[in-house]
């Protein structure tokens, strides 16, 4: 899918899993970081400053998905990006509704109020409302009965996309993206795209 779209809008991609990768030298040739599916963690402590200081000089990053199930400890990345993981239930349907699609990184959903839609979905340890401007959120009640009796996963008001701009930088982050699915759906892929772009401040 990444390739696919840096093809269509013209990026210069390099996707790799090799931490040793994220010096100075490297990062500075690059617009936006993107964290896609990462899980644990996957920097050392001088590649956490690295990509601190990458940030700070007003690049961007986004965060597709188990972005949240990553670094814990490192309290820089959960500032960045929102929230971290806590639960999700099995795979299944749900219904995102839609409180802004005016962002660009929503384009392919502008005029629906809501979109239903088969992926895995996170609950986060906190809720990021408070510190993030929230695109869409989660319809707890569209998920099966289990996951609506599931204490430890609820969290009443359940942001699922949302967006930050501190200073120069952008950081986004979407719940899509777990499954082979959501890979194949031209809306999710072109959100992604869109969001890519938004936090290169292309668009």
């Amino acid at each position: 899918m990444m390739s696919d779209l840096a093809q269509e809008r013209k990026w210069v991609l390099t996707a790799t899993e090799n931490a040793d990768l994220f010096t100075p030298e490297f990062l500075k040739t690059f617009d936006v970081v993107v964290f896609l599916n990462p899980t644990q963690d996957v920097l050392n402590d001088q590649q956490q400053i690295n990509l601190e200081t990458f940030m700070a000089t007003g690049k961007g990053f986004v965060g597709i998905h188990a972005a949240l199930d990553c670094e814990y400890d490192w309290a820089w990345y959960g500032q960045l990006t929102g929230a971290f993981f806590r639960t999700h239930p099995r795979a299944q349907e749900a219904t995102v509704i839609f409180e802004n699609t005016n962002h660009p990184s929503m384009l392919p959903f502008k005029g629906k109020d809501s979109y239903r839609t088969f992926d895995e979905w996170y609950s986060f340890k906190e809720n990021p409302r408070a510190k993030v401007h929230v695109l869409a959120r989660l319809d707890e009640t569209s998920l099966d009965a289990a996951t609506q009796r599931d204490d430890k996963w609820k969290m009443g008001d359940h942001p699922i996309i949302w967006y930050q701009e501190t200073g120069n930088r952008r950081s986004f982050y979407t719940g899509f993206g777990h499954t082979h699915e959501a890979f194949q759906n031209p809306l999710i892929i072109e959100h992604i795209g869109c969001a890519v772009d938004w936090a290169a401040k292309r668009n």
